[in-house]
């Protein structure tokens, strides 16, 4: 798998989250608050996990700018889950500056793991390698290999599902 990117700095600080849960469908959407400003493709990086799992990454003006989780991959439950100890802050670019729309599908090995809370969620995407995480937004991160490749997603403060809707 190879979603391959480029770190920008953030212009101002990172952004706040919007978290939607889809209480019929189970699906989680994570958006930054603040609109991306600048020229490059709108659309989605669809990620398909072998298991039928679904990650998509919604791109704003080439940057991604929000992530949803259509179809969950299993999710290994860890007491507690330790955060990268270096995140840098950036703006995660995918593709060139072309200002068109774009929708790319990818299959790879897609796994998730969550503390106990479910308040922090890691998926990651591909083989284990060596990464180097960005702060996007406030409460999401991405993970980006030496090659410059999306190596993973973390999504933290999460609220839990609405029970009982």
């Amino acid at each position: 798998m190879s979603i391959a990117v480029r770190i920008e700095p953030l212009p101002d600080k990172p952004s706040d989250v919007e978290y939607r849960w889809d209480t019929d469908t189970d699906i989680l959407t994570a958006n930054l608050r603040t609109r991306a400003v600048s020229e490059g493709t709108s659309g989605s990086v669809e990620i398909e996990g072998a298991d039928g799992s679904w990650l998509i990454l919604d791109l704003n003006g080439g940057s991604v700018h929000g992530v949803e989780v259509a179809v969950w991959p299993e999710v290994r439950k860890r007491s507690s889950l330790t955060l990268p100890t270096e995140i840098t802050e950036g703006r995660v670019m995918v593709g060139g500056s072309d200002n068109g729309i774009a929708s790319i599908e990818m299959n790879t090995a897609l796994a998730a793991e969550a503390d106990d809370a479910e308040q922090t969620i890691h998926f990651k995407l591909g083989p284990l390698r060596q990464t180097t995480t960005v702060r996007i937004a406030r409460d999401i991160l991405i993970d980006v290999d030496g090659r410059n490749r999306i190596a993973g997603v973390w999504l933290l403060a999460v609220p839990p599902f609405p029970e009982g809707q």
